[in-house]
């Protein structure tokens, strides 16, 4: 279980990475739920600051779980009112992220359950497959659709992405799957 999580530091160059630890990386849209999604897997109600503004995130922000590994908070992605040249700066610092993390267990990309996946979920996750990571997709927002189509609305999305093995369908409200992707994480930076 996740007993303590404290925010480290936000960072856009793997230069100024905290001490070598496995880390977890959350990557997901503007606006998908990843500060409600850490607030959650961690038991706090104010560890990620969720805002009403998308696209606040600008750097790779550090958080230290139960003092073995980094949760690394991506900022959001397909955000329309970034200027171009603020997208392909976090396109590259992504990137070299990806590329030289020797700590990296797994990519959690999340995507909203009530929308689906979009254009820019789809074109990430198709160049996640390209950079070869371990990649888990997290459904937030379940709790948005009624229960008589959530079955329907997973199935879809499943489809959409191509079948992940790793995919899981979350609620920050009703806690649902929370646990498990806690016991996922726990394994995978533990090496089991």
């Amino acid at each position: 279980m996740i007993k303590e999580a404290i925010y480290i530091k936000s960072l856009t160059d793997l230069k100024d990475e905290p001490e070598k630890k496995p880390q977890i990386l959350l990557l997901g849209r503007s606006n998908v739920g990843k500060s409600s999604f850490i607030n959650s897997l961690t038991h706090r109600k104010n560890l990620a600051r969720v805002s009403n503004t998308p696209g606040k995130t600008i750097a790779l922000n550090f958080y230290l779980l139960n003092q073995s590994f980094y949760l690394v908070d991506a900022p959001g992605y397909g955000y329309a009112k970034r200027s171009k040249t603020a997208k392909d700066q976090f396109i590259i610092m992504l990137e070299n992220y990806l590329l030289h993390a020797t700590e990296l267990k797994l990519v959690c990309q999340l995507i909203d359950f009530k929308v689906g996946p979009t254009k820019a979920d789809l074109e990430t996750l198709a160049w996640l497959k390209e950079m070869q990571v371990d990649i888990m997709i997290v459904a937030t927002k379940k709790d948005k659709i009624n229960n008589t189509h959530q079955f329907k609305q997973e199935q879809e999305i499943k489809k959409l992405l191509g079948n992940p093995k790793a995919f899981y369908a979350i609620s920050n409200v009703t806690k649902e799957n929370i646990e498990k992707i806690e016991e996922i994480f726990l394994n995978k930076v533990m090496g089991v």
